[in-house]
């Protein structure tokens, strides 16, 4: 199914109404798909979430359809990805996907009350990273093995040596070796842009 998702990891849950989840995310062709659609296109606010109820709704055919997003109440998608046997905690406290790298990210999940075969567990890719460049990749030394400082973060991104973060994406994210060719460039400008504004007063 070309509709910009793929299934980045699944698990069977020990308690709850739901038997198997299954964890969207974005696919190699998400920025073209979502691009052309009608969310991109009509100027409202917050395209992607609104594209993402759309399109996870309409893959959920006997699954409830949940997202990270609208709450609260909020659905535990960190927790779920810890679980699913493809995440792990970065040494920079980010969640690293197995193939996505520091990309990896989730616009929704589709809930069965039945057992479904989910994807096999593949190893953590940071146990293998010798160099760890994530670890010093920051230019603003806001994300590190010890902390994230959100507000140091975006006090660098209005400044002028920030211009490269915000057109080309998060320098740390850029830096892992692990799924740098999944996201474009233009992709990762819109979600900077999205995300330096909600910090504006």
């Amino acid at each position: 199914m070309n509709d910009g998702l793929t299934v980045l990891g699944g698990l069977h849950p020990d308690s709850g109404p739901y038997r198997t989840i299954l964890l969207l995310g974005p696919s190699e062709h998400f920025w073209r798909v979502f691009q052309a659609s009608p969310e991109a296109q009509d100027g409202r606010p917050d395209p992607i979430d609104r594209w993402s109820k759309r399109v996870v709704g309409a893959r959920a055919q006997g699954a409830t359809a949940l997202f990270p997003f609208g709450g609260p109440p909020y659905q535990p998608f960190m927790d779920w990805a810890l679980q699913s046997g493809r995440c792990y905690a970065s040494p920079v406290q980010l969640l690293v996907h197995a193939q996505a790298g520091l990309f990896g990210s989730f616009r929704g999940a589709l809930a069965y009350r039945d057992h479904r075969d989910i994807p096999p567990a593949l190893p953590n890719p940071c146990d293998n990273c010798a160099e760890k460049p994530c670890l010093t990749a920051c230019p603003a030394d806001a994300l590190n093995n010890s902390h994230y400082d959100v507000a140091a973060c975006h006090v660098f991104l209005d400044s002028e040596d920030g211009g490269n973060c915000m057109a080309r994406g998060c320098a740390v994210r850029r830096s892992c070796p692990v799924g740098d060719h999944l996201r474009a460039e233009a992709q990762s400008a819109f979600h900077m842009s999205y995300f330096h504004r909600k910090a504006a007063p």
